[in-house]
């Protein structure tokens, strides 16, 4: 079963690509036409990638806890994916700037528990990581 190291690599990678939203939007934006930067800079790019991350995000973490019981990845994990929903609900009390700064600090967290995730379950040799003899 290999539903954990998969689950891993898709929040990894969704993690990534809200990096590369906050750190490019706006130099698309400054580059771009104005009726394209509001496709870049919509609050709905955000909401879909948090929509698809939680659920895999809290499913991979509870997968990699019950293989290998490491406490720091529930706490870090869930911490991460905290500070993204709070982000995401505050933008109009803190601002942009504050908003893309804790949206960061959110996915390298999760990005950190994730990838943790992943070695430590590998490290004790868990069956997602096993090779299947079909």
């Amino acid at each position: 079963m290999k539903s954990q190291l998969t689950s891993d690599k898709f929040v990894m990678s969704f993690s990534v690509m809200c990096l590369i939203h906050c750190l490019f939007a706006p130099s698309l934006i400054i580059l771009s036409y104005s009726s394209l930067a509001l496709t870049f800079e919509s609050e709905l790019i955000h909401k879909a990638i948090l929509l698809l991350t939680i659920p895999v995000s809290i499913f991979a973490i509870s997968l990699g806890y019950k293989n290998h019981s490491n406490n720091s990845i529930i706490y870090i994990g869930i911490g991460g994916l905290t500070i993204l929903i709070s982000a995401l609900l505050v933008e109009d009390n803190i601002g942009s700037n504050a908003q893309t700064v804790l949206t960061m600090i959110g996915s390298l967290m999760v990005i950190f528990c994730h990838y943790r995730n992943y070695k430590i379950c590998k490290k004790v040799n868990c069956e997602c990581h096993k090779v299947s003899s079909a």
